[in-house]
């Protein structure tokens, strides 16, 4: 794993080509981790983070949230080559305060600098009861929960956001200013998780390029034109609406202050996208994750038994007309189809399937067959 390097501060208080692939096939987790793993240390990476960047994306994939597993791989291996990413960060503490810690991620990959800010703020949190670690000088992450569900899964409570490139409109505007800004917070007991992962748009930019790729359109509400209307053809998509409205223009203004004006990082409008970024240079992303400990609150004993109850309160609330939707609580689904993928194997899309079959031909991995 790529370790922090402590230097002292004046302020311190102490999509790639290969074959054809066919549809749709079902990966087995074990093989899409092993062929990732791979990839990342030809491309550089240290067999640790390679295999924790490795286990990330295949876990967001078996979760169900295929925007932001498997499928970002192809583009984190193009972002290493064209050294948008450093393959071997020398990741280092510029502010570090007891709780609270300000890192540069030396332009690591995303999965890399998160992991490496959330073992600092579980480590913390424990001395401290809270802790709250920074990053800057990163790139894009994935998805939100790897970072809240690591520390919820070490005993605490996680709550992460990131800052990322302009796609989605403030209410009542035009023009992309804000990114999809993402919120997670996670918290475990024994066999049973909260597991909150959202966009604070109504969509990620990801589901839109899926519709196009796929000539199907998109929900109401999802995006507008670049006049401000609704748009629901993915080629008129100008900007993502906020989920919620002004509600949702308001979440996302939080995860930019945390994300990046609180780190130094660019505004969610001065960053480049992925996929179109400029070679040779970090995208500059800022990260934080803040991580609480309930031994220093109600105590842990009392905090599990109050989350196992919140949670099986919920799921017992009576439903409503459509009986057979179950209430349920943020991560339900995401379990859900952990289990069935565990069992069955990942669907892949076209794109990721053929980086993956390429993949599999130049490792001499046999290629899995396509369920009926």
């Amino acid at each position: 794993m790529t370790h922090v390097h402590d230097v002292q501060h004046p302020t311190a208080a102490g999509e790639s080509a290969g074959s054809a692939a066919p549809a749709a096939p079902l990966l087995p987790a074990a093989t899409a981790v092993a062929l990732a793993e791979t990839a990342l240390t030809g491309a550089g990476l240290s067999a640790e983070d390679a295999g924790e960047v490795a286990r990330a994306l295949t876990e967001t994939s078996l979760r169900g949230i295929d925007t932001h597993g498997l499928r970002l791989l192809p583009q984190y291996l193009d972002e290493l080559a064209d050294k948008i990413a450093t393959a071997r960060p020398e990741i280092r503490t510029v502010r570090d305060s007891g709780a609270a810690v300000m890192l540069d991620a030396d332009g690591a990959l995303g999965v890399v600098a998160g992991l490496a800010a959330a073992r600092i703020a579980a480590e913390r949190a424990r001395s401290h009861g809270v802790a709250a670690v920074g990053v800057r000088n990163s790139n894009h992450f994935g998805a939100a929960s790897v970072y809240s569900r690591y520390l919820a899964q070490e005993g605490l409570v996680g709550i992460v956001t990131t800052s990322a490139a302009s796609r989605v409109a403030p209410f009542s505007g035009t023009e992309p200013l804000y990114g999809t800004n993402p919120l997670s917070f996670a918290a475990a007991v024994e066999g049973d998780e909260f597991a909150l992962d959202m966009a604070t748009s109504q969509v990620c930019f990801g589901e839109i390029k899926e519709r196009r790729k796929q000539g199907r359109a998109l929900d109401p509400g999802w995006a507008t034109d670049a006049e401000g209307r609704p748009a629901t053809d993915p080629e008129q998509a100008y900007a993502l609406s906020p989920l919620g409205g002004y509600k949702g223009q308001g979440l996302a203004m939080v995860a930019t202050l945390l994300g990046a004006v609180l780190t130094g990082s660019p505004a969610d409008w001065e960053l480049e996208h992925i996929g179109a970024s400029t070679p040779g240079r970090s995208r500059g992303i800022g990260h934080l994750i803040v991580c609480l400990d309930p031994a220093a609150f109600t105590g842990r004993q009392d905090f599990e038994a109050g989350l196992a109850g919140m949670l099986d309160t919920t799921r017992g609330t009576r439903p409503g007309a459509d009986a057979e939707q179950p209430v349920q609580v943020p991560g339900d689904p995401q379990r859900r189809i952990a289990a069935q993928r565990t069992e069955l194997g990942i669907p892949l899309d076209p794109h990721t399937a053929s980086a993956f079959a390429a993949l599999a031909a130049e490792q001499g991995v046999a290629w899995p067959e396509v369920s009926a």
